[in-house]
């Protein structure tokens, strides 16, 4: 693999320990590692990253890939989580194998573009045929690092649980799946490509029973947990109805809490809830703009990460968002701690600093998230010398209060994955044709 020199970048943020800003900062990336920062050396390879800033991959911790061929369905747009999902369910019913991998390549790509190099999804429904490998092959196809979990629905509505039936899966079925994909594509060492992870979809759609066997069956093998948890008012209320408390004490109850799990959303914890998460080094995918659109509310990140909880950014998935940006997460979780907390609350460097070592700490990846020697090559190179940027006198914070949303380069394992703001290894517009023709292809039957 050919060495690579990206030099005279304007500014190259380290995320160091010390969280070094390099002006005019030089790096070399040898066999997909950082080899070296700061002094300019030889290389077979040598990018110009004059008017760009560099930063480590952005790390998305939350995605449903599956959903970016439902974007702004009518019936579900102004609906709360519940009936949101309820307008949906049918819908998603009719995906199948090619349905899930071209939505996980328009989402993954979209993903690329605004700076994401490691992504984890969480894929909870099998209709028709479909398996975890559409979206494996997806990740494969473009050259990201990827972390899907099994997802599963087990409760359906004739139980008393949320999904209609058709959706979900005998329990059995569930672990006996989880185990094959472990055992066929989890790489658990250092500068992995594909790790794989359980995720049981939610305590209103699995059962106490699945949520403590997959636990059990996660540690077994090493994987890391994963679920949706205190969503918004609505999850609240149906975990004190049905468990007799709150999410976060169901959550310990059942082994669900410890390094090797995070959640997603956490919108509605309490002050307790965050101390439990903080002692047991419990992660938190943040997910702002989703959180907005279906009127769940702010997540107390200012008090999460106060406490020490690990917290990183997720896009959530394109029905519930609608867009898969991951530096404009980054803004919205800014935006929204200063609405909560106050202007002085969250800087734009501590969002990037979330988005990037957050979002890798979440994961369990301390070879990622750092343009530091040894650390992983996942890196993106930014254009500031755009409109978005005229007249912008800090070029760190101006990547997240400005922009740009694009970024110029991006590699992942120092391999290209974004080569002047292009996708390198799909073609895009016959992409995206395809994708256009399956979405009208559900429309019409729904």
């Amino acid at each position: 693999m050919p060495s690579l020199l990206i030099k005279n970048a304007d500014v190259l943020v380290t995320m160091d320990g010390a969280r070094r800003e390099i002006a005019g900062g030089c790096l070399l990336v040898r066999d997909g590692v950082i080899a070296s920062v700061g002094p300019e050396v030889p290389a077979d390879e040598v990018l110009d990253a004059t008017g760009c800033v560099v930063t480590p991959g952005l790390v998305n911790t939350h995605h449903h890939l599956y959903q970016s061929l439902t974007r702004v369905v009518p019936g579900g747009q102004d609906a709360l989580l519940f009936g949101w999902l309820q307008t949906l369910y049918p819908i998603w019913a009719r995906m199948g194998p090619e349905h899930m991998k071209v939505s996980a390549q328009i989402g993954l790509a979209e993903l690329a573009l605004s700076g994401c190099t490691l992504s984890s999804d969480h894929l909870y429904l099998y209709p028709n045929g479909v398996q975890l490998e559409d979206t494996i092959e997806a990740a494969q196809s473009l050259g990201m690092r990827f972390h899907p979990t099994r997802g599963s629905m087990s409760i359906g509505e004739s139980a008393g649980g949320l999904p209609p039936d058709s959706l979900v899966e005998r329990e059995a079925d569930i672990l006996e799946d989880s185990i094959r994909l472990i055992d066929r594509w989890h790489d658990a060492s250092e500068g992995s490509m594909l790790r794989i992870g359980l995720a049981p979809c939610s305590p209103f759609s699995v059962s106490r029973e699945l949520m403590r066997d997959s636990a059990l069956l996660a540690r077994d093998k090493g994987v890391m947990l994963h679920t949706h948890l205190a969503e918004n008012d609505e999850d609240i209320a149906y975990s004190l109805e049905k468990f007799g408390c709150r999410p976060g004490e169901y959550a310990r109850e059942l082994g669900w809490v410890g390094e090797d799990v995070w959640h997603a959303h956490c919108v509605k914890l309490d002050v307790s809830e965050i101390d439990l998460f903080a002692a047991t080094g419990t992660g938190v995918a943040h997910c702002p703009c989703s959180n907005c659109r279906l009127g769940s509310g702010i997540a107390p990140v200012r008090q999460m990460r106060d406490a020490g909880v690990k917290v990183g950014l997720g896009v959530d998935g394109s029905a519930s968002n609608d867009a898969g940006d991951l530096i404009s997460e980054a803004r919205q979780m800014m935006l929204l701690q200063r609405v909560q907390n106050g202007a002085d609350a969250f800087s734009a460097r501590e969002a990037l600093e979330v988005a990037t070592l957050g979002g890798a700490s979440v994961l369990g990846r301390p070879d990622l998230g750092a343009l530091v020697v040894g650390k992983r090559a996942d890196i993106a190179v930014w254009d500031m010398r755009g409109l978005a940027n005229a007249g912008a006198w800090d070029m760190v914070a101006a990547l997240v209060l400005c922009g740009p949303q694009r970024v110029r380069e991006l590699y992942v394992e120092g391999r290209a994955v974004v080569r002047e703001g292009r996708i390198a290894r799909l073609d895009m517009p016959v992409l995206a044709e395809r994708a256009r023709a399956l979405a009208a292809g559900l429309a019409s039957s729904a």
